[in-house]
């Protein structure tokens, strides 16, 4: 019993890393950017819902009322006025600018909020918990991983069903051909970082629902995000709720054996299913 709760809190963590790879995952199949500031924006998200909790008392999940919209803008301008201008064939000034981006986004709420980590109050929220079959499952892990379900089925629907999708879908299989047809790339793009940006103020704030944060741990939680995007496939929305899943168990596992290998047995598990499938284990195929 205790192994199979393992797997299972593993899976449950599986799926908060998958809401940090979602918007990952989203802007590289759209655009093929890799965003190297996309883990310091989780953190932003995370600060962003505290200063709304603090401000008007709200419980952390209503504040995604406010804080998804201005992620949303935040990631529109962002793109519009910055990263559309670093977009072409060299992937180099993309990598650069994020990069840049990164480094000014940690400084910056050093600048505000300081080092002292900081954590968002949700009640009894935090505590409370399930009994499943003779497990106890916590509500908080329970939620954010059928958040994340919803969130990728709805990222999926959009992607394939909607003409936002049909643009999105255009524009990363030909520019060009998509400028042509009638369609702004620019705008396509700014409205897909908007969206991804969305998705990482849902990850960020469930961040900092669950654990303490400061503005240094960005770098780890882009590090997770990648992990399950590769692990998952490069651009399979659904392949990120595997990687996620994957992530989390091997964490989690990892731990049981010992609690100091459990970030190392997730790199592991990364480094070993890289080795054998390079493409990960479910590259998306092209219609």
């Amino acid at each position: 019993m205790d192994w199979l709760n393992v797997i299972v809190q593993g899976t449950l963590l599986g799926g908060l890393y998958a809401l940090f790879a979602a918007g990952l995952s989203l802007i590289f199949g759209v655009m093929r950017l890799v965003n190297i500031s996309h883990g310091d924006l989780i953190v932003l998200a995370a600060y962003l819902g505290l200063t709304v909790t603090s401000a008007t008392g709200l419980h952390p999940l209503l504040a995604l009322v406010l804080v998804v919209p201005t992620m949303g803008v935040i990631g529109y301008v962002l793109q519009r006025g910055l990263l559309n201008q670093t977009l072409g064939d060299d992937l180099l000034p993309p990598l650069l600018v994020t990069f840049g981006l990164s480094v000014i986004i940690q400084n910056g709420l050093l600048e505000v909020y300081t080092a002292d980590p900081q954590k968002m109050d949700a009640g009894t929220l935090e505590t409370a918990s399930l009994a499943v079959g003779g497990l106890n499952l916590g509500v908080l892990p329970l939620l954010t991983f059928a958040v994340a379900i919803v969130v990728i089925w709805g990222l999926q629907w959009t992607f394939y069903h909607t003409a936002l999708g049909r643009a999105f879908r255009a524009v990363s299989d030909n520019q060009d051909i998509a400028q042509l047809m009638g369609l702004n790339r620019r705008h396509i793009f700014g409205v897909a970082m908007a969206l991804a940006l969305g998705v990482t103020a849902i990850a960020g704030v469930l961040l900092g629902i669950r654990t303490s944060f400061d503005p240094s741990i960005g770098g780890g939680r882009l590090i997770f995000g990648f992990e399950a995007v590769i692990i998952g496939g490069l651009g399979n929305l659904w392949g990120t709720l595997a990687g996620g899943v994957i992530l989390g168990v091997a964490q989690t596992v990892g731990a049981k054996v010992d609690p100091g290998w459990q970030i190392l047995s997730g790199h592991l598990a990364f480094l070993f299913i890289l080795a054998i499938r390079p493409n990960g284990l479910f590259p998306r195929i092209s219609a």
